[in-house]
């Protein structure tokens, strides 16, 4: 099922005058006209196993199973459904070449599979054999992208996709680190569970090429890690990784190796797989970095992570010179100092990063791959922490909390300026944010009574606050 994404501010939806029957079916379909779409190389070999994934690649098929609203129809190879996608007419969806057009469009070129949950669940990869088979049947091996898969947000509330489309979170406290997943995709939640670990840390969690999950649990005394021992399984214990600090962050290159990123008083550290799901290197200095700052990582539209560091002096921003690569030089002109900070990305891959301070949020944005605006006033609440997400139909949302308020401010179409901020509850310590297999985001907001979620119902509608279960899970104080 795909649920994103509705293009605000498209004048005029996709049609077609008169659907052609093409001589392939199958696999050999959606070959064809995924590539006439403009899929090439590893994009080209994912889009088929999506497409077998959500149809078995019919052009006709049709499904109302599971989706969100419950009312809304997935339609034709790639199951673009007519609520997030109303600009996709029927006649376009029901068309082979016009569906593919639209699925290369919404997945900017192949990058970015994440609107669909047959990807985001990884049912897709069980037809990867089949889908290069249609492809060398094709006769056309042009290179091409590989899908990228961005970071999540660390923090003290920290969640992320298990490997069949499942959220896990993981909240730090007092006494330690407890962690609560759903119980089905897109669905409720488990109990919290206890798993001790460092107290009062900062988390956050990659994904391994293999699909498992991998978290990080740092304080000002010890790092740690734990990690599934198979793709949505069960969890190692606490493994010692490194020395106290003040933050981390975690990404994965586009060969699958994670790489992690600390801060401390003397700047900021990192430490990579030397091979995929395999073992790490030492810790090496990244040639500076603010002393003690909040870090996030992000990822670049070609696949090189950058990372971004703030302290309440100074914010550097440094980033691959290619991928898989080396580092650059700290940029230290990305910025003045701050409170807190959050990165996401435009529907056309361009990075996005806010940062809070004592005069509200303020945002800049890649205007290429390798520039940057400058910095802009959005308002929202002094001092807050954020987290951000992408709505089912590719918006950036943004989400602040302070001691006193908490609010968000979204983007008011595709890759487009923002609305104004409105309110989204009262204050807390710490928010965190992650998308369900459907697309839609789900935000956890912690306070000294514990952890409470609230989700998307419809393109600008929400849940109330609620805990995750019976249990209130950690106090962030």
């Amino acid at each position: 099922m795909l649920s994103a994404i509705a293009a605000l501010g498209v004048t005029a939806g996709l049609t077609v005058a008169a659907p052609l029957a093409p001589a392939a079916t199958g696999s050999d379909l959606c070959a064809e006209v995924a590539y006439q779409a403009g899929f090439r190389g590893e994009a080209l070999v994912t889009a088929i196993a999506v497409g077998l994934a959500e149809s078995s690649c019919n052009p006709l098929a049709s499904n109302r199973q599971g989706n969100q609203p419950d009312y809304s129809i997935d339609r034709g190879l790639w199951e673009i459904n007519d609520h997030w996608h109303k600009e996709v007419s029927d006649a376009c969806a029901y068309d082979a070449q016009c569906n593919a057009d639209a699925a290369y469009r919404i997945s900017n070129g192949g990058l970015d599979w994440h609107q669909w949950s047959t990807y985001s669940a990884r049912a897709h990869v069980r037809h990867l054999e089949e889908a290069q088979a249609a492809v060398d049947r094709l006769g056309h091996h042009e290179p091409g992208p590989a899908p990228l898969e961005y970071p999540a947000e660390s923090g003290r509330v920290s969640s992320a996709r298990s490997a069949d489309g499942r959220l896990e979170v993981f909240a730090a406290g007092k006494n330690g680190v407890s962690h609560a997943w759903q119980t089905a995709i897109n669905g409720g939640w488990s109990e919290w569970e206890d798993l001790g670990g460092p107290a009062g840390a900062e988390l956050a969690i990659g994904l391994n090429a293999d699909g498992r999950l991998e978290v990080f649990a740092l304080n000002g005394v010890t790092l740690q890690h734990r990690y599934q021992l198979q793709p949505s399984g069960a969890w190692s214990g606490w493994e010692d990784f490194g020395t106290g600090g003040h933050d981390l962050a975690v990404g994965a290159n586009q060969d699958g190796r994670l790489e992690v990123f600390a801060s401390g008083p003397v700047g900021v550290f990192h430490r990579y797989q030397t091979a995929p799901n395999s073992g790490w290197s030492g810790w090496e200095g990244t040639g500076g970095g603010p002393a003690d700052s909040e870090i996030e990582l992000g990822k670049a539209p070609d696949g090189r992570l950058e990372v971004f560091a703030l302290n309440g002096s100074v914010f550097q921003h440094q980033w691959q010179t290619a991928v898989n690569g080396g580092w650059s030089a700290w940029d230290s002109t990305f910025g003045t100092g701050g409170h807190d900070l959050t990165v996401s990305h435009n529907q056309d891959g361009r990075l996005e990063v806010f940062a809070s301070g004592p005069a509200g949020v303020y945002h800049k944005y890649q205007t290429d791959p390798t520039s940057w605006s400058g910095w802009e006033a959005t308002g929202g609440p002094a001092d807050a922490q954020l987290t951000s997400g992408r709505s089912p139909d590719g918006r950036v949302e943004v989400f602040a909390i302070n001691g006193s308020t908490a609010q968000h401010i979204w983007q008011t179409g595709l890759n487009a300026p923002y609305g104004q901020w409105e309110t989204f509850g009262t204050g807390g310590t710490e928010i965190g944010s992650a998308n369900n297999a459907d697309g839609r985001i789900e935000v956890f907001g912690a306070n000294t009574d514990g952890v409470h979620h609230k989700w998307q119902t419809g393109f600008s509608t929400w849940s109330e606050w609620a805990w995750l279960n019976t249990t209130h899970g950690p106090a962030a104080g």
